[in-house]
């Protein structure tokens, strides 16, 4: 069995796969059940330690009130009596606010906000009643705001409680005024001596709300454990993990129901407990183990109802936590001797079946070499641009002529499937058709065509001696608009010539403008990459289903005027009627730079190119796409059909001329009907544009940027590569296979010299 390739591979990883599911089941058992009693004994004790500090956190009401009886008087100064309440707060977990209300409607206290304590005084007034807030640094008042309520003490529940029962007492739980949290209060009358009349002086209170109480509430130590402190009824007064939920400020008591939480559900259907105890409970997304206690007794000197308990859940499969950490780290190291052993087989299945490799790719070298010697007899290749799995593009000179080009071929290899052979050639040959149709010197020209006997597609371009716009930018940063004017002129020069023959590029962006020099010429922009260019004559298919490639997400935010059915792009021949390359559903073009309409799949026309341009320019400008690009595509095109344009002159670091923003801004418009009617039409504006005071780019400027411009060295083509390509030549290698991407990028991006 190890004698063959096949039978190392799977005879030594078994092997090694055996002795590691051994190991662990041996371990799991044992560890489970060390686990459970582990995690239930700190299941219990963490109760037990919640219902002491949540005990003792209300009980620190009884000293507060103390305190709050010697500042109990109206005619104490404010600064004195608001600074000696802030001290009484400060320090004390648990406690959100603490008060004095007089029966004048006066109010003073000091609360909780934001992480530190602020204090207040309120008094009631003709037009409302009037709220003076501060905060203390110092041992002084510094005044935050002033604002104007509704807000009278003698109204709360809390006051009501103290004037009928003239004892302190726990309120019920209730929703506090500013803040609308759940919380209670224990309040407080403070009255005159009998013999003064009895009447009532004050009303002290401390307040315990959610917020606070969860704060103070100690997270248990146990994995997806959380813990909580709840009354009878299901009113929830506090819980760890409420922040996070976001719920809405309301007048509403903060119920069970409001957290959605099965576990709660559960644990509010099982009968409340006169003693700490441990039960399973059974909800609706597992199981989980519950340690509940009660409340109760004398809390700040005054029996407390024994409807409040503390909770600590955890479901039951976290139990098992520690024996999954065991059970991962056997598994890791049961992978790690898996890999090895795998790797071990791989090297000894490659040295069997490594001559035979070579071989076979000795035979494809040669069938390659062989087919492209006899399509490229009259070219002595010098460098190698680019290659992909289906195309090269190559540097190279014309035996007789000496002129330098650029040659881009489908190789052999990449016809293999016959059916995505027709399809390649067709877009192949409509790419080098259409670069032929096209006399705009700022279309890169085409020389020559060919097909071999073999069918192996070839054309001949001009080489070009600069960088791509894309480079441009990510080398030398934005681009001043005096610059921009003229690029972008020349744009709408080679797109004028494509529209006014019916021809929508459908792919302009950056790395598809060329900026090259030619002999004492510089600046001069190039267009290129008609790959997959479309006739305005296809651009009306009939209705059909939203874009395949689009994801789901993008038409699901699509508003309702929007049809839910849209035409998809398609792409039909230049001339005749040859097959269509475009499949329906089919989304051809780069998301960063695709009009809205062509994001939809809805008919398009010269219009959309101008979008794209806007797009372009923006780049130059900034030195940043329009909108950022996120992880997923689908939000990049979702801001292109409806998100607002930015402003343009706060994101470039120079000067932007008005007019040129509004330029930009037209281009840009969401409806192509408020686009420039046509590539001319935006060329006129862009010339109208007048520079900048002290920016204008001279072409004194533009040649000492060439000068400086050094562009990397192409790399010289190997004693194999270099050759007289003549018919029956077979010595020719093939250049390593790169993404097909690079293929389009190549006449495009450094090195400096591109067909």
């Amino acid at each position: 069995m190890l004698a063959s390739p096949v039978g190392v591979l799977v005879t030594i990883p078994a092997l090694v796969a055996a002795v590691g599911v051994g190991i662990l089941l041996v371990g799991r058992d044992a560890t489970r059940t060390v686990s459970d009693d582990m995690a239930r004994r700190l299941l219990t004790s963490n109760a037990a330690s919640v219902r002491s500090d949540v005990a003792f956190a209300l009980d620190q009401a009884g000293p507060v009130l103390e305190q709050l009886r010697a500042l109990a008087d109206p005619a104490r100064p404010v600064d004195d009596a608001l600074v000696r309440i802030h001290d009484l707060v400060v320090g004390r977990p648990g406690v959100a606010y603490a008060s004095v209300s007089f029966p004048d409607g006066t109010f003073r206290g000091a609360y909780l906000a934001s992480g530190r304590v602020e204090v207040q005084e309120s008094k009631l007034g003709e037009a409302g009643t009037d709220v003076r807030r501060y905060t203390v640094a110092s041992g002084a008042l510094v005044p935050l705001r002033r604002e104007t309520t509704d807000y009278d003490p003698r109204q709360r529940g809390f006051y009501r409680l103290a004037v009928a029962t003239r004892a302190r007492a726990w309120t019920e739980p209730y929703t506090f005024f500013a803040t609308h949290e759940t919380g209670i209060t224990c309040t407080e009358p403070l009255h005159e001596p009998r013999e003064a009349g009895g009447a009532l002086r004050a009303v002290l209170t401390v307040d315990f709300d959610v917020g606070a109480l969860s704060q103070y509430v100690a997270r248990p130590a146990l994995d997806q454990a959380r813990s909580l402190v709840y009354t009878r009824d299901g009113t929830i007064l506090a819980y760890p993990a409420a922040d996070r939920l976001a719920l809405p400020a309301t007048d509403q008591l903060l119920r069970a129901a409001d957290l959605r939480d099965p576990a709660l559900d559960a644990l509010l259907a099982s009968p409340p407990p006169t003693a700490l105890r441990l039960s399973e409970l059974a909800a609706s997304d597992g199981h989980y183990l519950a340690a509940v206690a009660p409340i109760g007794g004398q809390r700040a000197g005054v029996a407390v109802p024994l409807d409040w308990y503390v909770a600590t859940l955890v479901p039951v499969r976290a139990l098992l936590g520690p024996t999954h950490a065991m059970e991962r780290r056997s598994a890791i190291a049961s992978a790690g001797a898996l890999a090895i052993a795998v790797g071990l087989a791989i090297v000894l299945a490659w040295n069997l079946v490594r001559m035979r490799r070579q071989v076979a790719r000795s035979r494809a070298e040669a069938r390659s070499a062989e087919a492209r010697a006899r399509e490229l007899g009259s070219y002595r290749l010098v460098a190698r641009l680019g290659a992909g799995g289906m195309g090269e593009v190559w540097r190279a000179e014309h035996r007789l002529l000496a002129r330098s080009a650029a040659i881009k071929l489908i190789r052999p290899e990449a016809m293999h499937d016959p059916s995505s052979a027709g399809e390649i050639h067709e877009r192949f040959r409509r790419e080098a058709q259409t670069l032929a149709s096209m006399r705009s010197r700022h279309t890169i020209a085409i020389y020559d065509y060919g097909v071999t006997e073999l069918g192996v597609f070839y054309y001949v371009m001009e080489l070009l001696d600069g960088l791509d716009l894309e480079s441009l930018v990510l080398r030398h940063g934005p681009q001043p608009a005096a610059r921009v004017i003229p690029l972008l002129i020349q744009a709408c020069a080679s797109l004028a010539e494509a529209h006014d023959a019916g021809l929508l590029h459908r792919d302009i962006k950056p790395p598809n403008l060329f900026l090259c020099r030619a002999a004492d010429e510089v600046d001069i922009l190039k267009l290129l990459d008609f790959g997959i260019v479309q006739t305005v004559h296809d651009t009306g298919a009939a209705s059909i289903s939203a874009p395949a490639s689009v994801p789901a997400s993008v038409p699901a935010s699509v508003p309702a005027s929007v049809p839910a059915s849209v035409p998809a792009p398609v792409t039909a021949s230049l001339v005749g009627p040859t097959p269509k390359l475009t499949q329906i559903g089919a989304m051809l073009g780069t998301p960063g730079f695709m009009a809205p309409e062509q994001i939809l799949g809805m008919p398009l026309d010269g219009r959309a190119d101008l979008y794209a341009l806007g797009c372009c320019a923006w780049w130059l400008l900034t030195g940043a796409e329009l909108f950022p690009r996120d992880a997923a595509d689908a939000r990049l095109l979702h801001r292109h059909i409806y998100d607002p344009i930015p402003g343009l002159a706060a994101a470039m670091p120079g000067a932007c001329p008005p007019a040129l923003e509004a330029v930009i801004s037209a281009c840009l418009a969401k409806d192509a009907a408020e686009r420039p009617a046509d590539a001319r039409a935006l060329a006129a504006a862009l010339r109208a544009i007048a520079s900048p005071a002290g920016a204008a780019w001279t072409a004194d400027e533009a040649e000492a940027w060439w000068r400086a411009y050094q562009p990397a060295a192409p790399a010289a083509a190997t004693a194999s590569e270099v050759q007289v390509i003549m018919p029956g030549r077979t010595d020719l290698r093939p250049v390593a296979a790169t993404s097909e991407e690079a293929i389009a990028k190549t006449i495009a991006s450094p090195p400096p010299t591109r067909g």
